[in-house]
């Protein structure tokens, strides 16, 4: 056990955020995302919310300070204006908890996708709420 780690991030998730270098993305995504089919590591939190999962992400990650867009989530299709609930949510943890609080940007799904094959890997959660997927840009901590 170690102090200040969110206790559903397993040890694998931790060596993965550790290995990201600055600019490094990782997709949070939900049950329905096809994870596996980007290419990249897959890590498996079934049972898990993204939200859960972001907010204990956001807590030893830091977002991207250097780029206008440090997360990105998909645009419901058909729709693309629409803010679904998740969302929402996601916007709001990252408000709270982010070092580096920025608004989302969205991404055409067939784009979050192709975004998503570049990631250094995907936190797949057991999240059932739709559209519940964000890409998260690694930034830097400062030297103290």
């Amino acid at each position: 056990m170690l102090h200040n780690v969110p206790p559903i991030l397993s040890p694998d998730i931790l060596h993965t955020l550790r290995a990201m270098g600055h600019g490094d993305e990782i997709v949070i995504s939900d049950a329905n995302f096809p994870a596996y089919s980007m290419g990249c590591k897959v890590h498996r939190l079934d049972g898990i919310t993204a939200t859960d999962v972001l907010e204990a992400v956001l807590t030893l990650m830091p977002l991207d300070r250097y780029v206008s867009d440090p997360s990105q989530t998909m645009q419901v299709v058909d729709d693309p204006d629409a803010v679904p609930e998740i969302v929402q949510e996601f916007q709001g943890i990252i408000d709270r908890v982010a070092d580096n609080p920025a608004p989302i940007a969205t991404l055409e799904r067939f784009a979050f996708y192709e975004r998503a094959k570049t990631c250094f890997a995907v936190i797949q959660t057991g999240e059932s709420r739709l559209y519940g997927n964000i890409i998260l840009k690694k930034g830097v901590i400062s030297p103290r």
